[in-house]
């Protein structure tokens, strides 16, 4: 089941989910544990903005989430949104992540622009390599629009950072 995030009951469970990417990968950059007051901010803040930040929940238990926020917060961004989804390490290769992403992006084609400016393109930003995020951003119509090399050092070593777009 795909529903919206309720910051309340969920923020606990996506920080363990988020957490463990933020100490075994590099999918994100941020080295520091997220607590779960902190990713209940986050979500409340995406959300108070009309903008969708959803889970995918199986026998109660969340297995990954997604959302859209600015690409950039100038104001002539605000037709262009970057997309983000993480999921359980145990709930990869499983359709988890491609059931989760193409429910955000049919939100966001529908925004309706009274709460957030339509939105044009969606941006996926994916630190290199990793071959299961270009994969399913390619099989969703991203096309890849550009690499910023060496943009970030985790895990001891330097992480190349991919763009892809899709036009909405």
């Amino acid at each position: 089941m795909i529903r919206d995030a309720d910051p309340a009951a969920d923020a606990a469970r996506i920080a363990e989910i988020y957490d463990h990417y933020v100490a075994h990968d590099t999918a994100t950059f941020e080295t520091e544990p997220v607590s779960a007051d902190e990713m209940w901010a986050r979500i409340a803040r995406i959300q108070d903005r009309g903008l969708p930040w959803i889970v995918a929940e199986e026998g109660g238990r969340v297995l990954g989430y997604a959302y859209a926020g600015p690409f950039r917060d100038r104001a002539a961004y605000r037709h262009t949104l970057e997309s983000t989804v993480y999921l359980d390490a145990d709930a990869r290769r499983a359709g988890t992540g491609t059931a989760l992403y193409s429910a955000l992006l049919e939100r966001l084609r529908t925004l309706d622009g009274t709460a957030h400016a339509p939105v044009h393109s969606v941006m996926g930003v994916i630190a290199l390599p990793h071959p299961g995020s270009v994969a399913l951003h390619e099989r969703l119509g991203f096309r890849h629009v550009g690499t910023v090399a060496d943009a970030g050092f985790k895990l001891d070593r330097w992480i190349d950072v991919g763009y892809w777009q899709l036009m909405l």
